[in-house]
């Protein structure tokens, strides 16, 4: 296929690859490999406890597992590169285009048919202080204030080294990215980070997103990327920072002019003939654009088998592709960029609370763990798998919906089993959940599901999901019993089983502070993350509006994900450790395969595809920086 993809600057033709006998596999030998790295090089930090009880016995399971993976690679060799990834999300594919353009061959390996993975289903928001884009938008960030916010975001339990690579090479991995790719990208003005208040947080934010991409420059590709979670409307050109006015487009000017903006963008487009792309589809769109610039195939509906091992040193995969099973050799390194294992219930039932379901995780259908459990055979060990991407998330029919603006406009709260508020709604995401975790632990259902009631007056005046003011809820979410309607509180708390009188009194009380722009019970609006979703038109606190308008609603809420964030753990470097805390020669891990540089916590918009990325990009070059 022939493409005309124009790019700021050229990328360097990767070496032809070639095809060879596949390798001897031998078994690991007994006992910690010696760390391995350039001279002068630091020794990576030891991992936590809980990454060394994760990893215990993965050296015994790689020494039974990995030769005969290889041996029923009966068909043959299928190729051999300097570096073969696994996974065509962000992480992937920027791994493989910062390899191709450092002059290694490369070979991308896809599980699905199509490529993107999460980050094509996503709203593609990037959380990458000082970089250049937000400094060009005149951004007052600094590296000592990334720094100082970072450290108080994530804690001592990521190690400073890794803190460090990610601040330092985040910009430099952007500015990549833009000068080998089609990618453009824009400030999410106002889109603070989840702590402004802490060291170093800023209230405006530091989050960037994909810009406006056309589809036409991939050709005939553009049919194989993943589709996104939510569907841009048709007609309209619709970026991640637009969603927070179109919510409000029936009481604002400001969201009628954003969503008249829109339309005209897509009015445009479509006189152009462009197909217009917006977050993680314009994302993944741009990142496989540059992978086909630079002549890195991507071998979709290809999934990895296993690693291979010679004397310790991962040294390929095992793929299956087109019904064939073989080897892949890779001369430099493997990169594991494969993604969570959200779609694997047996993994989440082994590594996280219950209630879990894989039914309630927008991450890709395909993302069942495989790059995390083939590191683990090969010794890696494992952290973080206790934890996600959390967000509250309605499980509608046929799809869970993940909750953003719905539980923070005003006029809402939110209720546990007994009939009482349990958390600031607006508080990031993700601590949402963990708090709805903390608190049914060990009163399993008081938590779990969770209710998130709204009044008409609410759904007169806001966007909900996909679905305008004032028209009806769909009947199959009423059917489905994730959705009630009564004309009454009283009657409300019985369709949804809790007590009525605990209910009315959690909405008088709720009410009043409302009135007042108060939240002394959870402090909801205490900060400029909070009011980010929300309605300016609303007074005293934009957070904050009584619950009183019949009828009522109540929506079920049970703890939904982005994808998990616990995987394979890594040091500075991208290199995949054991639990000694050696180095396993050959392999290296980003994304959400690896455990998340974030730690528990979330610093901003995009702190799962600004570190993946990154890490995809020093992956890379430390690859290339290492000799062979």
């Amino acid at each position: 296929m022939t493409e005309a993809i124009p790019l700021t600057a050229p990328v360097t033709a990767p070496p032809t690859p070639t095809v060879t006998e596949p390798p001897t596999v031998t078994e690991p030998p007994a006992g910690a490999e010696p760390l391995a790295g350039s001279p002068g090089r630091p020794l990576p930090a030891a991992p936590s406890r809980r990454a060394v009880l994760a990893g215990t016995g993965a050296g015994v399971l790689a020494a039974a597992v990995l030769p005969a993976a290889a041996a029923r690679a009966a068909e043959g060799p299928l190729g051999e590169y300097d570096v073969v990834v696994v996974g065509s999300g962000a992480a992937g594919m920027t791994a493989a285009l910062t390899a191709a353009g450092r002059g290694l061959s490369v070979l991308v390996v896809e599980k699905a048919p199509t490529f993107g993975g999460s980050a094509a289903r996503s709203g593609a928001g990037i959380w990458l202080p000082n970089n250049s884009v937000i400094l060009a938008a005149g951004v007052p960030d600094t590296r000592e204030k990334a720094a100082a916010y970072l450290s108080a975001v994530v804690g001592p339990e990521v190690p400073a080294d890794r803190q460090r690579a990610f601040l330092d090479n985040g910009p430099r991995m952007l500015d990549f990215v833009m000068a080998n790719s089609p990618l453009r990208f824009r400030f999410m003005d106002g889109y603070s980070d989840y702590y402004p208040n802490l060291p170093g947080g800023l209230p405006n934010g530091r989050s960037i997103e994909p810009d406006q991409f056309d589809g036409n420059l991939l050709g005939a590709e553009l049919a194989h990327l993943n589709p996104a979670y939510m569907p841009v409307p048709a007609g309209m050109v619709v970026f991640s920072q637009d969603y927070k006015w179109l919510n409000l487009a029936a009481v604002s000017a400001k969201g009628l002019a954003v969503s008249t903006e829109c339309l005209a963008r897509g009015t445009k487009a479509a006189l152009l003939g462009q197909k217009p792309l917006t977050m993680g589809q314009s994302l993944a769109a741009g990142l496989r654009a540059g992978l086909l610039r630079a002549g890195v195939p991507v071998w979709l509906d290809s999934p990895l088998v296993d690693l291979v091992q010679e004397g310790g040193a991962v040294t390929g995969v095992v793929v299956e592709k087109g019904g064939v099973r073989g080897v892949v050799r890779a001369r430099r390194g493997v990169v594991i960029g494969s993604g969570g294992f959200e779609h694997n219930a047996q993994m989440r039932a082994q590594y996280q609370q219950q209630p879990i379901g894989t039914q309630w995780s927008v991450g890709a259908k395909e993302n069942t763990g495989d790059g995390i459990r083939a590191g683990q055979r090969a010794g890696a060990a494992l952290a973080l798998m206790e934890d996600a991407w959390w967000g509250p998330s309605i499980p509608l029919p046929g799809e869970p919906y993940f909750c953003l603006a719905e539980r923070t406009l005003p006029g809402g709260l939110i209720v546990n089993r007994a009939g009482t508020r349990f958390v600031n709604e607006a508080a990031p995401y993700s601590d949402v959940v963990h708090v709805m975790y903390e608190k049914d632990r060990g009163a399993t259902g008081s938590h779990i599901p969770a209710w998130l009631i709204v009044d008409q007056n609410y759904r007169n005046k806001y966007l909900f999901k996909d679905i305008l003011p004032t028209l009806p809820l769909p009947d199959a979410w009423f059917e489905s019993g994730v959705a009630r309607k009564a004309w009454t509180w009283d009657a409300l708390a019985g369709q949804i089983g809790v007590p009525a009188a605990a209910l009315r009194a959690t909405l008088n009380r709720f009410n009043a502070q409302a009135w007042s722009g108060n939240d002394a019970d959870f402090h909801r609006g205490d900060t400029a993350y909070d009011h980010y979703y929300t309605d300016p038109n609303v007074v005293p606190n934009s957070c904050l509006a009584p619950v009183w308008a019949p009828p009522f609603y109540a929506f079920r809420i049970v703890p939904g994900d982005l994808g998990t964030k616990g995987g394979i753990v890594t040091d500075a470097r991208a290199r995949a450790l054991r639990a000694d805390g050696s180095v396993i020669r050959g392999l290296w891990a980003a994304g959400n395969a690896s455990a998340a540089v974030m730690g528990h916590s979330y610093a901003g918009a995009g702190s799962t595809i600004g570190p993946a990325m990154t890490f995809g990009y020093v992956a890379a070059n430390d690859i290339a920086d290492t000799a062979p």
